[in-house]
C-alpha cells in the first residue's frame, strides 16, 4: 500500500522527520527493500552505480551504531553561517527553531529508531578534485533522494543527517565497510511516520533563488 499522492504532493512534502517518527513500530524488511529498488533506479554518473544500502534492524547492533552517531553528534562541528545563511534562516524563524529542537529530540531518541539506512558509495572523496567529488556525490545523492521519496509513500519518514562524520571510521569498522573503498555518505533514521499529513515548507521566495542567463 501506497500513500494516495501526485508527484507534486510527494515532492513537496516529503519532510526531514526526526520528531514525528514512530518508534513503537517495526519497518517490515519488503518496505525496506522496496524503498532499496527504486533508489537503485535514480541517475549515477557513468552508469557505475556504486551505490550501497546498509541497513541495521537488530536490537544489538542497533544500540552500537546508535552510540556512534551520538558520540559523533558530540564532537561534530557545523559549517560557518554565512550573513545569507542567517538570512534565510530566518525567513522563517520557527521552522529553524523546530529544526534544532527536533535535533535534540532526535539525539535524545535515537536507541528507539527501529531502522538505521546508511546509503554508502564506492570511491572516497577526502583529497578529491572537483570533478571527482561532483561525480561521486552525484552518483550516490540521487539515489538517497529517490529513497527518501519512496519511504514517504509508504508512511515512513526519514531525515538526511551527517552527524556520524567525525566518527565514519569507526562507523564502517562496526558495519563491516572497507573504509579505506567505500564512503559512509549520510545516517538516515528511518521509522513509520506519526500521522501521515505533511505540509509543504516555508521556502525562501523564488525571486531570490532563481536566475535567467546569468546571475
Amino acid at each position: 500500500m501506497t500513500l494516495d499522492l501526485t508527484p507534486d504532493q510527494l515532492l513537496s512534502t516529503t519532510r526531514a522527520v526526526r520528531k514525528r517518527l514512530d518508534f513503537t513500530r517495526e519497518v517490515p524488511r519488503h518496505l525496506i527493500e522496496e524503498c532499496v529498488d527504486l533508489a537503485t533506479q535514480a541517475p549515477t554518473g557513468r552508469n557505475r552505480q556504486r551505490w550501497h544500502f546498509i541497513v541495521v534492524t537488530e536490537k544489538r547492533q542497533r544500540a552500537q551504531v546508535a552510540d556512534i552517531f551520538l558520540h559523533a553528534l558530540g564532537r561534530g562541528q557545523a559549517a560557518p553561517l554565512t550573513a545569507a545563511d542567517h538570512h534565510r534562516m530566518q525567513y522563517d524563524s520557527a521552522s529553524t527553531a523546530r529544526v534544532f529542537d527536533g535535533v535534540r529530540y532526535l539525539a535524545d531518541n535515537i536507541h528507539r529508531v527501529p531502522a538505521f539506512v546508511i546509503p554508502a558509495v564506492e570511491g572516497r572523496t577526502d583529497r578529491a578534485s572537483v570533478e571527482v567529488q561532483a561525480g561521486t556525490w552525484g552518483s550516490i545523492l540521487p539515489a538517497v533522494w529517490s529513497f527518501m521519496l519512496a519511504a514517504r509513500s509508504r508512511g515512513l519518514g526519514t531525515v538526511w543527517t551527517t552527524a556520524h562524520a567525525p566518527l565514519e571510521r569507526e562507523l564502517a569498522q562496526v558495519l563491516g565497510v572497507p573504509h579505506d573503498k567505500v564512503m559512509l555518505a549520510a545516517f538516515l533514521p528511518l521509522a513509520f511516520t506519526i500521522g501521515t499529513d505533511f505540509r509543504p515548507a516555508t521556502r525562501v521566495p523564488r525571486e531570490e533563488v532563481l536566475h535567467w542567463q546569468r546571475w
